[in-house]
């Protein structure tokens, strides 16, 4: 296997590339920002996806065999001009195309989102869909565009959850950082189940995905993850790792108002855990359909406790001086001298 990564430099995209170079095989990533992992520079070469004719020459230097497209914008923010997802659904349409005039690819795993079905939403089918957001959206014309490509390998379209781990600067630069310092508070004891993942196990999921038969991949939709849980067992489990005791609860009521604050201060540009957005994801369920998942690959190797373990590891040995990648949106690229 020769794999090439899109995004690797991010943070399911650090894992992923940690766990083939441990591997040792023929790796290449295609990242428009520097790795997150200085010890991954050796396996990075700049590329933006939306440069057709730069991807098509670094394919043809490379040689890949099989292909994991992870490149995108992955937040949430902008709620007006879907131009600033377009490196989602026309930069895959555009990575599409090298792949399929590329010779010797035998698959690729391309990477959208459960938010292409809102909150409470359960898909009857593959192709029912309800995102709630342009960024839901963007993912959802990404599937479509891998339907519709034609492609002659073998193609699966995963659909990570929540996921968290080692390398999520957004839990180390929020939650985490909140809860050591003792002023993290969860919003009443309400039982809340959501669907998230840890990264080892996502990165588990998509190597079985690479090294299983076509026959069982092939033309498939796959979420990734865990099997959903009480979210109060994740937070409790964190905290106790971080802090040494259980979480602390505060009423629905009193997070609300908070939470209004938050979406002031968010709108004057100034950071803060929670806003109303953050809100609803604490008190409300997200379940998403991980039995096919597990029935064609079996369960994933890491327990929530390893994974717990494994992230405040990563916390506390040296990740604050990791820097954010500052490029997220196309059309804040820096554009090219004449």
């Amino acid at each position: 296997m020769r794999l090439l990564v899109t995004g690797g430099s991010g943070f399911i995209g650090t894992n992923l590339m940690g766990y083939y170079i441990g591997k040792g095989i023929p790796l290449l990533n295609l990242d428009w920002n520097p790795p997150l992992d200085p010890g991954h520079r050796g396996w990075w070469r700049e590329c933006d996806i939306m440069d057709q004719e730069g991807m098509r020459a670094l394919f043809e230097e490379f040689r890949p065999t099989h292909v994991v497209h992870l490149a995108a914008r992955a937040d949430t923010d902008e709620p007006d001009d879907i131009n600033a997802y377009i490196q989602n659904h026309e930069g895959t349409r555009r990575l599409l195309e090298v792949v399929k005039a590329a010779p010797g690819i035998e698959r690729i795993i391309v990477t959208s989102t459960q938010f292409v079905c809102e909150a409470g939403y359960q898909p009857k089918h593959d192709l029912d869909f309800k995102p709630f957001t342009l960024y839901g959206e963007t993912k959802r014309l990404t599937e479509m565009a891998t339907r519709e490509a034609g492609l002659t390998c073998a193609w699966t379209i995963i659909r990570p959850t929540t996921i968290w781990g080692p390398w999520s600067l957004r839990y180390r630069d929020v939650m985490f950082k909140v809860m050591r310092k003792g002023l993290y508070f969860h919003p009443s004891k309400k039982k809340v189940v959501r669907s998230y993942g840890y990264v080892g196990n996502v990165v588990w999921q998509i190597d079985r995905m690479l090294e299983s038969p076509r026959a069982q991949v092939d033309g498939k939709v796959f979420y990734v993850g865990d099997r959903p849980f009480d979210l109060r067992t994740w937070v409790d489990a964190i905290s106790r790792a971080l802090v040494g005791r259980p979480v602390r609860y505060i009423p629905t009521w009193a997070i609300r108002g908070i939470a209004l604050g938050g979406d002031l201060l968010k709108a004057l540009r100034i950071p803060f855990p929670i806003t109303t957005g953050r809100f609803r994801s604490m008190t409300s369920d997200y379940i998403t359909p991980m039995d096919a998942t597990i029935a064609a690959f079996g369960e994933a190797p890491y327990s929530l406790e390893q994974g717990v373990k494994e992230m405040v590891r990563w916390y506390d040995n040296g990740s604050e001086r990791i820097v954010g990648h500052t490029l997220k949106d196309v059309r804040l690229k820096p554009q090219a001298k004449a």
